[in-house]
């Protein structure tokens, strides 16, 4: 009798049910609840271990890697809040313009990147703007969460669009275009902007939110309190000259002037008749050649002598050639026990030692940066310190003696490529453009996309590429496909298609609609959207095909209905986001996102078969 109840349909239920409260808890972590479910159905035999790993081959969990690699290339080169922040000056002091532009800027960035990235990108853009205008923010971040998820106006937009494209193309229809989703994307975020211009007003009543502003140094702070913007200088190397062909070591400029080499630019032949500029953190073994370009730290009388004595070319001031990209800056401080004590910085020989330059030094809140070198170090002394990035997180190993104050490596992830913005401008529209036409596969497009990001440096290499990458929503998505196999496999979602069919079929194709749609969005609400629309999807198709109507409405139901999650702070991660930095309750979710949620799923039964009509 036991034996008889754990039949196929039977277990995949229960495994489900039991996802759903792990997912539900929120204890596990997703993609470790999504393994063990995956584990499940073919330890039970619901699905064979080819089936089961079928969905990381999959082409949608394929291309969510390569929009992961191209959306964190397009905020590392600062494109993104480049564009955003421009946009954002046009608001003024105006604070409906603004939220207006917060909504607008929002979804329409997050139609081509992840609206997790968008949020990620916005959120200090907007509390910074509310903190210089003296008004509360509290307005305008739960709206801005909720315009990352309405952005849907392309298929790369949320991976539920993703989802279904994958569903409807293996059942033999039209797979649907880039754009297909513009319609219902402009419609979203319209009732989007009305429901919350109005609903958003609550959430300031009695709410004092004020934000103080960040105080904390940055790496532009840091180089201006040691006066670095007045003591960079571009110096030529010209044909002949004494200094060609020495290393920086040998030349122990810093003994003799008490100036320091920070980046050579050197020209390198390219493609053509093209010439490449080449940059280089100049270290002891640079080798210095001629008709190079010299960035050189020190003080203009300095600075002059070791022009006048070498017969070079002093360029014009630039305060520019100190970029924060291949290099930084860092401060360190000396601990009580260093052996450093007593020790000159000529004594010490950083840029031999460590392969850094000392650029300033501070003592007492007094900062040095002209002839320091023999100085004798004393304890709480604080270095300024130059180089490659990884060259500074080195000094992590010099612990006895030194003390870093930030973390190199997470400094230098924090730095904008802001040089390569137009470059990975270029790579995403043609991206778009190419999956627009459908001019070769949108899955090929985006890997191809993703490989431009890296070979062309808008991101600093593979491991950073890699590091964009959240595995945890691809792992989630991979073992979470399989559950579709299963369900089609042992006739689960014709199941429950039939059911929806007996129970609403009769009504009318409008109140079919309107059961899938409100399932979804029911089912958001305890487990992420992508989840939702990989058991959904198969479920709409079998629906509209059982009933002979168009399966492109009920598609975009589950879409829709998966992606507008707004009741709960925990339905998507933007939500999440922004409820700590807006210090929202779950309640205020509730009384904002609940009535919208609810509205924008009226209007998207209604018109969803406008856009689609049933009969197509």
């Amino acid at each position: 009798m036991f034996a008889e109840l754990l039949t196929p349909i039977n277990l995949t239920l229960i495994i489900l049910a039991v996802t759903v409260f792990f997912f539900m808890r929120g204890k596990v972590r997703s993609d470790l609840v999504a393994l063990c479910s995956l584990l499940a159905l073919v330890l039970f035999g619901v699905i064979t271990p080819v089936e089961a790993l079928a969905g990381f081959s999959n082409s949608v969990v394929v291309m969510m890697i390569g929009l992961f690699v191209v959306g964190g290339a397009i905020f590392r080169t600062g494109l993104a809040k480049m564009i955003s922040g421009k946009i954002l000056q046009l608001a003024g002091n105006n604070q409906n313009v603004l939220f207006l532009l917060v909504m607008v800027v929002t979804a329409s960035i997050g139609a081509f990147v992840s609206n997790t990235g968008t949020v990620a990108v916005m959120l200090p853009i907007i509390m910074s703007m509310t903190a210089d205008a003296n008004i509360n923010p509290h307005r305008y971040l739960m709206p801005l969460a909720f315009a990352g998820s309405m952005g849907l106006f392309t298929l790369i937009s949320t991976p539920p669009n993703l989802v279904i494209q994958d569903v409807i193309t293996a059942h033999g229809y039209e797979p649907l275009s880039f754009f297909s989703f513009a319609p219902v994307g402009f419609i979203c975020l319209l009732v989007g902007i009305v429901v919350l211009f109005f609903l958003s007003k609550q959430l300031v009543k009695g709410n004092t939110l004020t934000v103080k502003p960040d105080h904390s140094k940055s790496l532009m702070a840091l180089a201006e309190e040691y006066n670095l913007k007045n003591q960079i200088y571009k110096i030529a190397v010209p044909i002949n000259s004494a200094m060609a062909n020495k290393t920086v070591g040998e030349l122990n400029l810093h003994a003799k002037y008490s100036i320091n080499i920070i980046k050579i630019l050197r020209k390198e032949k390219g493609i053509g008749l093209r010439k490449n500029i080449k940059a280089e953190v100049a270290g002891p073994k640079s080798i210095i050649r001629e008709n190079e370009i010299l960035y050189c730290q020190g003080s203009k009388e300095n600075i002059d002598r070791f022009v006048t004595d070498n017969h070079l070319q002093l360029q014009e001031s630039e305060s520019r050639g100190l970029h924060f990209q291949e290099s930084g800056v860092i401060e360190a401080f000396i601990l009580p026990s260093s052996k450093l004590i007593d020790k000159t910085i000529s004594e010490i020989r950083f840029r031999d030692e460590f392969n850094v330059a000392v650029l300033g030094i501070q003592r007492n809140h007094v900062f040095i940066t002209d002839d320091f070198l023999n100085l004798e170090l004393q304890a709480g002394d604080a270095f300024l310190l130059h180089g490659t990035w990884d060259n500074l997180a080195k000094l992590d190993e010099h612990q006895d003696d030194l003390v870093l104050v930030g973390q190199p490596l997470k400094e230098a992830a924090k730095v904008t490529l802001d040089r390569k913005a137009p470059v990975a401008a270029t790579i995403m529209l043609s991206m778009i453009l190419v999956m627009a036409f459908n001019i070769i596969p949108a899955v090929i497009a985006v890997l191809l996309a993703a490989v431009a990001m890296v070979v062309t440096g808008c991101l600093r290499n593979i491991e950073e590429a890699y590091s964009t990458i959240a595995w945890e929503n691809i792992v989630l998505i991979g073992a979470m496909l399989p559950m579709a196999t299963a369900f089609e496999k042992t006739g689960i979602a014709h199941i429950i298609s039939g059911e929806l069919i007996s129970q609403l079929g009769s009504i009318g194709p409008y109140a079919l609609l309107a059961g899938v749609y409100f399932a979804a969005s029911l089912f958001t609400m305890f487990i992420s959207n992508t989840a939702t629309a990989v058991l959904f999807a198969p479920i709409a198709m079998y629906t509209a095909v059982k009933m002979n109507i168009s399966p492109y409405p009920f598609m975009f139901a589950v879409t829709v209905g998966a992606s507008m999650c707004f009741a709960s702070p925990f339905s998507t991660p933007p939500n999440a986001l922004v409820m700590s930095a807006g210090r929202y309750t779950f309640m205020d979710f509730v009384k904002v996102g609940l009535p919208l949620q609810i509205i924008m799923g009226i209007v998207m039964v209604l018109l969803l078969p406008v856009i689609f009509p049933f009969g197509a």
